[in-house]
């Protein structure tokens, strides 16, 4: 009698702050993963998400064909979570989305396994965004590559070590005030990092139609500003908004983008004159969370589980501002 191995998934980018949902949902499902990352050194906080030899982190570098080559061998499926908010050094939009996303389909291609690729909502190849053009040329070439390939397309994506709320609420700490570039009219469809690895492991799962574009929304669509607001409610702190035009902001950005670490960016500037929410066209044909069958997480409920160190001691309201 022979014992068929669970299916092996290797996850590209798979000890960042999505990778680690997305590896749990997946040992949840008793699927074995490979973690594709290039310092497997640095992913040991991922063993604890699975039992013990269902995840194994090997070393891959997006740069080198080789080494994609090596992490995708036997593997049934293959994930690609790799991506940057901002350039620095070495990591340039190109090359980590464009290139580096070809050259994950290519390999998926030629071990002829399935491929799920992570975008992002607002990705255009045709975008003044460095970050939306290399997105969205990512997922032209993927599918080019592989037509049968999932792309998921979150908005921004909330939870645990989150690079948003979590940022903004650390800010709010010291800062009198909060940006409001823009005046903070852009609107967003926050989505919940649980919600976000859900999707893509029903894509493991085969019940998603292949060669399809999701688009992954919460359920509410906020401004900037309504998204700063609920922050300060959940820390219980009042903070004043301080309106930068978009010109400013992008001069700002030009500057703060120079940081190892940057608050802003001039490309995300450029970013936040286009909302980031899921489209009427995927809406109605079901290529959403809720289309899947996935209720969607609002932030009103995560967003006090994680963000509660920022809070001021007894000034917390589970009641919305009118």
């Amino acid at each position: 009698m022979t014992i068929r191995k669970p299916k092996l998934v290797t996850v590209f980018g798979g000890s960042g702050f999505v990778g680690r949902h997305v590896v749990r949902a997946l040992t949840k499902r008793g699927y074995r993963v490979r973690v594709a990352v290039r310092r497997p050194d640095l992913a040991p906080h991922l063993q604890p998400l699975g039992g013990v030899g269902q995840i194994q982190a090997v070393q891959a570098n997006l740069r080198y064909r080789w080494s994609i080559d090596r992490a995708v061998a036997g593997a049934d499926h293959v994930i690609n979570l790799v991506g940057i908010l901002y350039e620095g050094g070495g990591q340039r939009f190109n090359a980590v989305h464009d290139f580096g996303a070809r050259a994950v389909a290519e390999a998926a291609r030629a071990a002829g396994v399935p491929l799920t690729h992570v975008s992002a909502l607002g990705a255009d190849a045709n975008s003044a965004s460095g970050y939306a053009s290399s997105k969205g040329r990512a997922e032209n070439a993927v599918r080019e590559i592989l037509p049968e390939t999932i792309v998921m397309r979150p908005s921004i994506i909330f939870g645990p070590e989150d690079g948003f709320f979590n940022r903004f609420a650390a800010m709010a700490r010291i800062s009198p005030f909060l940006p409001a570039i823009g005046g903070g009219k852009t609107k967003f469809q926050p989505v919940y990092v649980g919600d976000v690895a859900e999707a893509i492991a029903r894509s493991v799962d085969g019940t998603l139609k292949p060669g399809t574009i999701y688009e992954l929304g919460g359920g509410e669509v906020l401004t900037f500003r309504q998204c700063m607001e609920e922050m300060l409610r959940v820390i219980g702190r009042k903070r004043l908004f301080l309106p930068i035009p978009f010109w400013l902001a992008s001069i700002q950005g030009s500057i703060l983008g120079l940081l190892p670490k940057p608050l802003l960016t001039s490309d995300q500037v450029v970013q936040l004159k286009h909302d980031n929410i899921v489209s009427d066209e995927a809406s109605a044909e079901g290529r959403t969370l809720e289309g899947m069958g996935i209720r969607p997480q609002s932030i009103e409920a995560i967003l006090p589980s994680y963000l509660w160190r920022f809070r001021v001691q007894g000034q917390y309201s589970s009641q919305k501002p009118a």
